[in-house]
């Protein structure tokens, strides 16, 4: 479907939020098409629910429309809701680029991997209370932060960060104390959303040891507008990176699992990185059998996030602390300016494109702290 975009919850001027599927520069009123009433509410997860053969039918019957000649609303009519309700968010750490350079920032006189790393996708869950939609502009956080030689503080976070991160999107849920294995992934996730997992680096680096990332992560995590259906990506998946040692049993998958997704990071009107996602060491079915293996079970609107994406090219990582390592390097922007870490007005666009498909873009404008 060319130009096709995904599912999402948009309004027209005073009208009630409800779901559209978004094609180039249109939104297809899904319930007002006739196609269900499970589309007339301000949430995906209705729908979501329903699994994969309900999912597949609503597309069919979106190309037939399509096909048809169906009035799609106008997007610059339109505004974007928070597409689904976030039941949980887990946030991975799956690109070998990116932990081997954040080793050699924190750990410079030691193996940049830790032992766990090649043997399980590492994760932390995130707040999914602070999952936010493109364009819900974001507060600077405070918090303790600890300087060099200086007592600890509390104050506004002076390196605040952005992670360019790919999230799936559980539709159909699991039974508490049965594990999801690898191969059932098509069976419950829906899609993915573009993911900026924002960052107070110095507020992190402080807390983190050593129950790992908190304050310095929770304030805030934003998406795309539109979830990406895993069907309009069949032909974008590739081999992924080969794996050493090879995993245990529980993370063997068959297939190709690595997404053909090209991805870039915009800061201040200046595009500032460029990479792709099938460099991801740890696919999207490990991270869900790994997530799972305990029993724990996966509830419809579960979004799990990739981590930052990097690249090993230069100016292909997803972060700024590694684009300007550790803040050590300026980054040069368009209007002659110069950043090691985001300031307040900056904007921050993540955008993501897979061939004809478009994974949207995640927006957000820094406002000063409150503290």
């Amino acid at each position: 479907m060319t130009g096709a975009v995904g599912f999402g919850v948009f309004s027209e001027g005073d009208g009630p939020p409800r779901v559209g599927f978004r094609a180039g520069d249109g939104v297809l009123d899904l319930a007002g098409a006739g196609l269900g009433s499970h589309f007339a509410v301000p949430s995906l997860n209705p729908f979501l629910a329903l699994g994969p053969a309900a999912w597949e039918d609503v597309l069919g019957r979106i190309d037939d429309l399509v096909q048809k000649g169906t009035p799609f609303v106008p997007l610059g009519r339109t505004s974007q809701r928070l597409p689904f309700e976030i039941a949980d968010y887990i946030d991975f750490y799956s690109s070998l680029e990116h932990a081997t350079n954040l080793g050699r920032l924190f750990r410079p006189d030691n193996e940049p991997l830790l032992p766990n790393w090649r043997h399980l996708p590492v994760a932390y869950h995130g707040r999914a209370g602070t999952v936010v939609v493109s364009g819900t502009p974001l507060v600077r956080p405070c918090g303790q932060i600890r300087d060099p030689y200086e007592p600890p503080h509390h104050g506004p976070t002076r390196r605040l960060d952005i992670e360019l991160e790919i999230g799936f999107v559980v539709g159909v849920p699991s039974r508490l104390g049965e594990p999801v294995p690898a191969g059932a992934f098509r069976d419950h996730v829906f899609g993915v959303v573009l993911v900026n997992d924002w960052s107070a680096r110095d507020i992190q680096a402080w807390e983190y040891q050593p129950l790992g990332p908190f304050l310095g992560k929770s304030f805030a995590t934003s998406i795309s507008a539109w979830v990406t259906p895993l069907a309009l990506l069949e032909n974008r998946f590739v081999a992924g990176p080969e794996q050493d040692p090879e995993p245990l049993p529980y993370l063997r998958t068959s297939g190709e699992w690595a997404l053909d997704v090209e991805l870039e990071v915009e800061v201040a009107g200046t595009v500032v990185s460029r990479t792709n996602a099938r460099g991801l060491y740890w696919s999207m079915p490990q991270q869900l059998a790994h997530a799972t293996t305990n029993g724990a079970s996966i509830r419809t609107g579960d979004l799990l996030a990739s981590g930052t994406i990097s690249g090993a090219e230069p100016k292909s990582q997803g972060s700024l602390i590694e684009l300007t390592w550790n803040g050590t390097r300026q980054l040069r922007l368009g209007d002659g300016s110069s950043r090691s870490f985001l300031e307040d007005g900056d904007e921050v666009v993540l955008r993501g494109r897979a061939g004809d498909v478009e994974l949207g873009e995640v927006r957000g404008t820094i406002l000063p702290a409150r503290c």
